[in-house]
């Protein structure tokens, strides 16, 4: 079982814009031909900020169209808030706050020993990064600038912590970087 924070970065490091959108991936490539649909068949649970949540609830038809449903999920998934937030209907949502070592606790009890996925946002990959709890980082880079927005991922990290495994390219708009996350805090500041 692994944690990983598998996302999607614009050139200059931005997950999202300043008001959370995500407009700019959908015309970078298609979901089919990137490595998610072998990525999520591994994954056993996953955790996600509120930003993220509301943004799904926000865009369920962009997202239906992208992935077939409203809520693509089937496994359980433990959303960050400190704010009162709507459930879906139907999905396996539970809502938390706090430390992030306690969910990840209960959300290995529920993977069945599959992987964790860290959905985002960025500071919440941070937390379990902080935490000692983050194995991976797959991070999808597509050839577009924001000029600000969403940090992909808000913490120092120094090598040699990060320790590029792979390289794949996605067609002409995006690359896929995959980290291997190292143990050990020698390489924080």
């Amino acid at each position: 079982m692994k944690t990983q924070y598998y996302t999607a970065t614009s050139l200059d490091g931005f997950i999202a814009t300043e008001d959370d959108s995500l407009e700019w991936l959908f015309t970078l490539g298609e979901l089919g031909e990137s490595s998610y649909p072998e990525f999520i068949a591994e994954v056993g649970a996953l955790a996600m900020g509120s930003s993220t949540y509301e943004w799904m609830l926000r865009n369920a038809d962009k997202v239906a169209a992208e992935t077939g449903s409203a809520w693509p999920y089937t496994q359980p998934v433990w959303v960050f808030s400190t704010r009162s937030l709507s459930p879906i209907e139907g999905a396996d949502v539970r809502f938390v706050q706090g430390d992030v070592r306690e969910v990840h606790a209960a959300m290995a009890g529920e993977a069945g020993g599959k992987n964790l996925w860290i959905v985002g946002g960025g500071d919440l990959a941070g937390q379990f990064y902080d935490a000692g709890l983050l194995d991976e980082m797959i991070v999808q880079v597509g050839s577009v600038t924001l000029g600000q927005g969403k940090p992909l991922f808000p913490r120092r990290v120094l090598s040699p912590t990060l320790k590029l495994t792979t390289v794949r390219q996605m067609g002409a708009g995006m690359v896929e970087l995959r980290y291997e996350v190292s143990r050990g805090d020698e390489s924080k500041a």
